[in-house]
């Protein structure tokens, strides 16, 4: 059998208290403690952001999985559409429509193998279909109808051949318990569900099935429900309840591993349920709230949902996973100055905070890990400016509100060598609330107001440590953006369009900026920290009128949301070269501006060995 050293490359090494930096999977001795311990990345399951549909829609229908899913149907209105999309793992493709347009339909199998069954377009006769849909991966079929015309009905099912259709609603607006076994040609009634309920979840089998949630009879039922019941080929049992009392959730899994998603209890949830053949638990939460979701897509451990509505169709789409790493926000040493508007570089454990909206404006605070010392201020005091920097030793401040009069927007550079402040070559475009990142030699600038015509702009200037090049422009102007990254490899997100601000996300390569995956919370004057664009982290900010603590992790494709900053707040600063390691401070609290810091660890923990 392999030992440590064979794994590791080396002994287990003894250590007077903790090693400063522990590798994921390391060993050693605590001679204080007289303990072996270890360090290992925390995980748990949670949502991040896919690509959006093409077209917006709710009750609609989905089948296969997470890397390739198919969705049909659905409603905006007046009579529902027919059009169906087939999704990669990242982008939905239009593909051939239904023959019938409708909605409140429910569907089964995979991306090349599904069907489509019953549903409602009121401008037809009759109002509720019977009809059944095959697809084969290129087209749909009409095939037999069921003999029961409903809609907001559930089902599962391998594929097109084998299917299980249950519950929904029947004219005129009465709760179904009907329950009906597809054989690839014809459809059985066989045993009801024990309670009648519409607009329910349905995941698994025509042999292996499970029901849950829903709602009863009426043209606008607002109970949900909680009921959970089991089917063996034959019959429906009663089992275990959900927590929350649900209808119009996303249905993922199979009988004995669900996902409950979205829905409405009766006010529209992110609320994310697992079932694990026994009982259900909460898990994280979806990051848009949705109800009058399609059946979903995928497993308890790589899911999909996409569309719903919240007071209007929705083309989002959001993807599960377990084993994503998690990480906390942990209190660290205030500011000496409660502060807001300002900025933030370096890293979790030598940053500096610089300029302030709050007079002295040239205030600059150096931090090392624990606390923060004042040091020598800006040459120019501003707020509003942005900044780049390795470290509390080396860093570059620009632009930003130099209160001067008119104009007061500065275009104004200057460097910092760990003592003292120099003013360099301006910025070719004076600016305020812009994006900044990289280095003290390497930097970038980007988006922000002009001073010209006090406009959002989506200009984008690179410094090589002597000057500013104006290079390719963002794809969309905005200011009051967040940034992380090098002056190669970056990430701009979220941002003033208006009202609530923005969920854009622009990734940059070295010469331009394309669009990529949305973040799932929009905001404004939020603060950032990466090492790249495949590695970034969005904190706090505002989403008018509300200040929001949320915290979202960038893997390169998508957003993750995590476990949200302590204290919410915006124009607040932020520092750190990953989205493991970062370092909340300042920024203005809903109470008033605040010098509270907090400190960001992802994914990694130490624990003791013990014999148990």
């Amino acid at each position: 059998m392999a030992d440590y050293k064979s794994i590791k490359g080396t002994k287990i090494q003894n250590y007077t208290t903790d090693p400063d930096n522990p590798l994921t999977g390391q060993v050693w001795y605590n001679e204080t403690d007289q303990v072996l311990k270890f360090q290992y990345t925390i995980t748990n399951p949670a949502w991040s952001t896919g690509g959006d549909l093409n077209t917006a829609k709710y009750s609609t229908a989905g089948s296969g999985t997470q890397n390739a899913a198919l969705n049909f149907g659905g409603f905006p209105p007046p009579a529902g559409v027919a059009n169906t999309e087939s999704y990669d793992g990242s982008t939905w493709t239009e593909v051939n429509d239904l023959n019938a347009s409708r909605y409140g339909l429910t569907g089964n199998g995979t991306q090349t193998s599904s069907l489509a069954i019953a549903g409602i377009n009121p401008s037809l006769s009759p109002t509720y279909y019977t009809l059944t849909e095959s697809w084969n991966g290129t087209s749909w079929t009409e095939v037999n109808d069921l003999n029961s015309g409903r809609y907001r009905l559930a089902a599962g099912g391998a594929d097109n051949t084998s299917a299980l259709a249950f519950g929904g609603q029947t004219p005129p607006i009465t709760a179904s318990a009907l329950t009906e076994s597809w054989n690839g040609t014809s459809w059985t009634e066989v045993n009801d569900l024990n309670s009648a309920r519409g607009i329910l979840g349905g995941v698994g089998t025509n042999t292996a099935a499970l029901g849950f949630g829903g709602s009863g009879s009426g043209p606008t039922p607002t109970a949900g429900q909680t009921e959970t019941e089991s089917w063996n080929g034959t019959s429906w049992t009663e089992v275990n309840d959900l927590n929350t009392a649900t209808k119009g959730m996303a249905s993922i899994g199979i009988q004995t591993a669900a996902l409950s998603a979205g829905g409405a209890a009766p006010s529209i949830s992110t609320k994310t349920e697992l079932w694990n053949g026994t009982s259900w638990s909460e898990q994280n939460d979806l990051s848009t709230a949705r109800e009058n979701l399609p059946g979903g897509a995928g497993t308890t451990t790589a899911g999909l949902v996409f569309g719903g509505d919240n007071s209007g169709a929705i083309a989002a789409t959001e993807e599960f996973n377990t084993g994503v790493a998690i990480g906390a926000w942990a209190t660290g040493g205030d500011l000496n100055a409660s502060k807001k508007e300002f900025a933030g570089a370096g890293i979790q454990t030598s940053a500096l905070s610089i300029g302030s909206e709050n007079p002295p404006r040239a205030f600059t605070e150096s931090y090392n890990g624990t606390s923060w010392t004042e040091v020598n201020d800006l040459n120019t005091g501003r707020q509003e400016l942005s900044a780049a920097g390795a470290d509390n030793t080396s860093a570059l401040a620009f632009g930003g509100d130099d209160l001067s009069g008119a104009p007061e927007i500065f275009a104004g550079t200057e460097s910092w060598n760990g003592t003292s402040w120099t003013a360099v070559n301006n910025l070719n475009q004076a600016r305020e609330l812009a994006a900044g990142c990289g280095t003290q030699t390497a930097a970038l600038c980007f988006g922000g107001l002009d001073a010209t015509t006090v406009g959002t702009m989506n200009y984008t200037e690179s410094w090589n440590g002597t000057s500013w090049t104006e290079l390719n422009d963002m794809n969309t102007s905005r200011r009051e953006l967040s940034g992380a990254g090098t002056n190669t490899s970056a990430l701009g997100f979220g941002g003033n369009p208006p009202p609530a601000g923005a969920v854009i996300t622009e990734s940059w390569n070295g010469t331009s900026w394309t669009e990529v995956n949305d973040l799932n919370t929009a905001r404004v004057l939020s603060a950032g920290a990466g090492e790249d664009n495949t590695n970034a982290l969005a904190f706090g900010g505002e989403a008018s009128p509300t200040y929001i603590a949320a915290t979202e992790s960038w893997n390169g494709t998508s957003w993750t949301t995590s476990n949200p900053l302590n204290t919410a707040r915006q124009a607040l600063s932020g520092a750190g070269a990953s989205n493991t390691s970062a370092l909340a401070f300042g920024g203005q609290s809903p109470v008033s501006p605040t010098a509270a810091t907090e400190e960001w660890t992802a994914g990694l923990q130490t624990k003791t060995i013990t014999s148990s």
